[in-house]
């Protein structure tokens, strides 16, 4: 009980070094929730809404992306972002840009996953009445996203859960370095392997409290 009540001091003291940390964190999974979302939603639309060739392919790719090993991400973001790598000329290897990449990866799959299992429980009667009233194919694509918002909703908290909780694929891009990338997750492992245990939890429980918020956001506007 000793650690949990200095882990909430150390919160309510205002800390600079824990305050910086978290605010890092949700610069880095705040953008790569934007990108992820900006791609992600309208490709999930569209691969609901849509019937081609090679569709269960597709969606066997999106959903082994939604479970796919984080590190191997971070090695492959590693790779390419390295000095000879292809796109080491960029040098965002260690920076928070190299972060949002490999946090973006992980989120895209799943953003699209459960987009475009939403927009597919929609009933394709929909559509045909918008036809009917002479909607444009926008019209069409958002009175559907429209109807299938609580999903979408889902995919985008799940997407930034999987960004923000990540730790392997940050430290492999991001290095952990104070002040520059180290983000809640990584700062974890390093104070509880440091014995720093009142550090670590709160730590802790600053980012459940934001994987909280972000489910409460959800729920609210399912009910919505």
């Amino acid at each position: 009980m000793g650690v949990i009540r200095q882990a909430v001091e150390l919160i309510l003291s205002g800390d600079p070094a824990l305050w910086e940390i978290v605010w890092l964190t949700l610069l880095v999974s705040g953008m790569a929730l934007l990108i992820a979302g900006g791609m992600g939603v309208p490709a999930g639309a569209w691969l609901g809404m849509r019937e081609f060739r090679g569709q269960r392919w597709v969606k066997a790719f999106v959903y082994t992306g939604m479970g796919f090993p984080p590190v191997v991400i971070g090695l492959i973001v590693y790779l390419l972002l390295s000095r000879h790598g292809v796109l080491g000329g960029m040098d965002w290897l260690f920076k928070p840009q190299a972060m949002v990449v490999a946090q973006v990866i992980l989120a895209f799959p799943m953003i699209v996953g459960v987009t475009m299992t939403a927009v597919h429980s929609i009933s394709s009667d929909l559509r045909l009445q918008l036809y009917a009233l002479g909607a444009t194919e926008w019209q069409i694509v958002g009175t559907i996203l429209h109807e299938a918002q609580a999903g979408v909703i889902v995919g985008l908290v799940a997407g930034f859960g999987a960004a923000i909780s990540e730790v392997g694929a940050v430290m492999l891009v991001g290095g952990n370095i104070e002040g520059r990338t180290r983000v809640l997750t990584t700062a974890i492992v390093l104070e509880t392997r440091q014995g720093n245990f009142e550090m670590a939890l709160a730590l802790g429980i600053i980012l459940l409290s934001l994987a909280f918020l972000a489910n409460v956001t959800a729920v609210y506007f399912q009910h919505r």
